[in-house]
């Protein structure tokens, strides 16, 4: 038993297998497409009974409904929408030059 001798030795671990068993990597870039099938289309989903699909970075609904509001209501929502934050502004603007 040495004094100030390295008493831990452990033992040498074995090499480690294949990463992977897949042979997918053995095939070329034609048939790996094929294969994989990297053409996914547009990602959809069904909401409560409502399908909708993903384009341009946003959620449309497939239907011409969109959650029981048709598109005209939408549009007229969003006008309105518009109108009041722009009111909102203006009179944020009374607000800050009566404080004044």
């Amino acid at each position: 038993m040495p004094l100030f001798g390295n008493t831990f030795s452990p033992k040498k671990t074995p090499p480690r297998k294949s990463a992977s068993l897949s042979n997918l990597h053995n095939l070329d870039r034609s048939t790996r497409e094929v294969e994989l099938g990297l053409d996914y289309g547009t990602p959809t989903m069904n909401l409560a009974g409502q399908s909708l699909k993903f384009e341009n970075g946003q959620w449309i609904a497939e239907t011409g409904i969109s959650g029981g509001v048709d598109r005209r209501e939408a549009q007229r929502l969003r006008r309105r929408n518009q109108q009041l934050e722009e009111e909102n502004n203006l009179l944020r603007l009374k607000v800050d030059i009566l404080l004044d």
